[in-house]
């Protein structure tokens, strides 16, 4: 994509309300506009990284054996009235009601929409056990929206559901979805945490969160040092569970099992929440199967949220400088610009324009900043849109045979000999 050509409305003022680093770099690089308190547009940019992340989380939840659909933002109040949580779940739940005068609701999470899509289908243990996802728009009224994206009152989340024949089977369930969970925050270049934790409005006896590690964070993390060079080829969800690992107040120096040495303390974002809450929903929505002795049967389910939209608020946080954003490469807008500083000359656009064209041809994700401004603008656009590689085209360095390469993840720079440049380029990209 050309510059010229993309939407890109970066600013120097930041608005008066933007209180974290996510939610400046966000406004001042034009990935979201606000359109009302806690609700957000999101501008080319912040869409190009939303779907990234959405790429790395559906990938891995087809990897776990989940199915996606799709279900829709508005729902009936019927079925929430009959899990009795239309009433308990207050005022942050958004209720209206159509035409005919139904009582409807913006759903805030959708435990009872899909148990009522299970039990209309699946009669038999011989069809379980069932694991399905969607990634959809979720409100919730908040009383004091803030953060930009950390917290807003509309967001973007991946939730999905298990069902499983009983408690045993629906662990194994709990599990495989806790070890794609780590795999996922990995793959974003993230440090996640797991701690036990409270089940709360979704209720259950199991439920652990998903903290990733930015100095900037809400909470401060108190856990093993292990934790921090997790493989994840060969990620054992009980062993994972075992480890230490506790948040804020919940932490007992006094008390803590692991050598002081061991201890790491940092500070972390929510991005994640599991549980399992076995027959909660299914007796009350009638998800009931026949078991092998042919007696019918509550199902065990687990509930697995992961914050969409949250997390390129927490991607922020956990990699930026006084520059800008530093995207990692498996969630970038644009994995490489080429930033031509004379336009107006023609040897710097045509090694510009064949750069461009090549890595473009080879699919990666390119910007191409082709505009008519000055040098400091496009150096400091770039920086602050936080491309984590950046080919620098400057006439001086041309007629010397070489070109910059800009490593944005480790603020370093180097010449490259002009037809090397491809190759280095290429090397950088995929390791």
């Amino acid at each position: 994509m050309k510059y010229s050509e993309f939407f890109i409305p970066t600013i120097k003022d930041i608005p008066s309300d933007a209180e974290i680093i996510s939610h400046k770099l966000m406004i001042k690089a034009g990935m979201i506009k606000q359109s009302s308190a806690g609700i957000y547009s999101w501008l080319p940019l912040g869409y190009k990284v939303l779907k990234n992340i959405e790429k790395i989380i559906r990938e891995e939840q087809d990897k776990a054996g989940a199915n996606e659909m799709l279900m829709p933002t508005i729902q009936s109040s019927d079925l929430w009235v009959k899990s009795g949580r239309y009433d308990d779940y207050g005022k942050e739940m958004l209720r209206i009601k159509d035409r005919s005068g139904r009582e409807m609701l913006y759903g805030p999470t959708n435990e009872e929409l899909i148990t009522d899509i299970f039990q209309s289908y699946v009669t038999s243990y011989k069809e379980l056990p069932k694991n399905l996802y969607h990634i959809q728009w979720k409100f919730r009224d908040e009383v004091r929206p803030r953060f930009g994206v950390m917290r807003g009152r509309e967001f973007l989340m991946k939730d999905n559901y298990s069902f499983d024949l009983n408690e045993d089977s629906a662990k194994i369930s709990y599990n495989n979805m806790f070890k794609a969970y780590i795999k996922t925050f990995l793959r974003m270049g993230l440090t996640p945490i797991s701690l036990r934790a409270e089940t709360g409005p979704i209720g259950g006896n199991l439920s652990h969160e998903f903290q990733i590690l930015a100095n900037t964070g809400e909470s401060t993390l108190y856990y093993d040092k292990e934790l921090e060079s997790l493989d994840p080829e060969s990620l054992d969800p009980d062993k994972l569970q075992s480890y230490y690992a506790a948040v804020d107040e919940q932490h007992n120096a006094s008390k803590c099992p692991i050598k002081k040495e061991d201890l790491k303390i940092s500070k972390g974002i929510e991005v994640g929440h599991i549980f399992y809450f076995g027959t909660k929903y299914s007796e009350k929505l009638n998800a009931f199967v026949q078991d092998q002795y042919g007696k019918r049967t509550p199902v065990h389910m687990g509930s697995y949220g992961i914050g969409v939209s949250r997390l390129v608020g927490a991607l922020i946080e956990a990699n930026h400088d006084e520059k800008g954003i530093k995207w990692p490469k498996s969630v970038a807008p644009f994995k490489l610009s080429v930033v031509n500083l004379m336009p107006e000359d023609q040897n710097c656009n045509t090694i510009a324009e064949d750069y461009y064209s090549n890595f473009m041809t080879l699919n990666f994700d390119t910007l191409f900043d082709d505009r008519d401004c000055s040098i400091g603008k496009k150096l400091s656009d770039n920086d602050l849109i936080g491309t984590p590689l950046q080919i620098v085209i400057g006439k001086r360095d041309i007629s010397q045979g070489v070109v910059e390469i800009k490593d944005r993840l480790l603020n370093t720079t180097e010449k490259i000999k002009i037809d090397d440049v491809k190759k280095v380029v290429l090397n950088k990209l995929n390791s």
